[in-house]
């Protein structure tokens, strides 16, 4: 599912203050991403209207004139075209209150100003791996794309992040809006190998991102005969008011609790944003069993009348 050549990513830097702009435009571009700006949210949303198909990710700053950065991020998630394009917002470090609202209003990347090159470039790469990781992920779903209304119950065993991946894009299929959900059953699937089976805990997890040693750390313990004979099970119902997809993994389960919306102690880390993403984006409901080894998501059936309002 690899692509041989990737694109830089494009990045639309929002912020009335031109001074922050061109140094944003400056370390951006240095890295190889392609930058538009907007001096205000207005512009912005005029940009994001015509150039929605060639932008990956919104640098957005919180406070501006004439249409603030919440506002901008409340007008994209009311429309269809916008609303998963990945936002980082731009915050003062001493108002933990604007990153709570700016999490109600669905961002989940945030930078405190002053900006730090190597922050903004962490909180960029981390929204960019989320960009990157969803294209693969649509590009081999349009691929293997066939009829699965048909279907009503399905059951499926794997092990490694490869196969978790892999199954994403399969059982995304069986949903009725498979764009929305693919992620989502990325995230719960990756999650039960990674955190379940692996037990690698967010502690661990962030040591590992910091050191560049993740990937090596998930291959050493998926042969490790303490961790390499555990399964995920994943069981897909479709029902008439509803699809259903439950993941249980034999690890020790964890708190699961905390990390069903995101905490603004975590706001700047480089990963952590999976669960509430899944719960807030892409399921009506995500339920999880009291020892954390079991997820089920759930997508209820929309009726012609009914309109889609699961931002909340």
């Amino acid at each position: 599912m690899n692509i041989t050549q990737e694109k830089p990513l494009s990045i639309l830097a929002v912020d009335d203050n031109p001074t922050s702009l061109r140094l944003l435009e400056s370390m951006l571009e240095r890295n190889d991403f392609q930058v538009r700006t907007a001096v205000n949210g207005i512009e912005a949303m005029a940009i994001l209207n015509q150039f929605h198909s060639e932008l990956d990710i919104i640098l957005l700053d919180r406070m501006m004139p004439e249409m603030d950065g919440v506002e901008v991020c409340n007008a994209m998630k009311k429309d269809e075209k916008l609303r998963y394009i990945p936002i980082i917002m731009q915050t003062a470090a001493n108002r933990p209150e604007e990153i709570r609202e700016g999490i109600e209003a669905g961002v989940f990347y945030y930078l405190t100003k002053p900006l730090n090159q190597e922050m903004l470039l962490s909180v960029v790469d981390a929204a960019g791996k989320q960009v990157r990781r969803h294209k693969q992920l649509r590009l081999e779903m349009e691929r293997r794309k066939v009829s699965f209304g048909l279907v009503q119950i399905l059951k499926c065993t794997f092990k490694t992040l490869e196969e978790a991946e892999g199954l994403s894009v399969f059982l995304a299929n069986y949903f009725d809006d498979p764009d929305r959900t693919l992620t989502g059953i990325s995230e719960l699937l990756v999650n039960a190998v990674e955190h379940g089976n692996l037990g690698i805990s967010y502690e661990t997890k962030s040591e590992l991102v910091t050191a560049k040693t993740w990937h090596k750390e998930i291959s050493d313990r998926l042969i490790d005969p303490q961790y390499s004979e555990r399964q995920v099970t994943v069981i897909f119902e479709r029902k008439k008011d509803a699809c259903y997809i439950q993941i249980t993994d034999e690890g020790d389960g964890f708190d699961w609790k905390q990390y069903m919306e995101v905490d603004p102690s975590r706001a700047m880390h480089n990963h952590g944003r999976g669960i509430a993403m899944t719960n807030m984006l892409c399921f009506s409901k995500l339920v999880y069993n009291e020892k954390g080894n079991q997820v089920t998501g759930i997508v209820k059936a929309e009726t012609k009348d009914e309109k889609d309002d699961f931002w909340g």
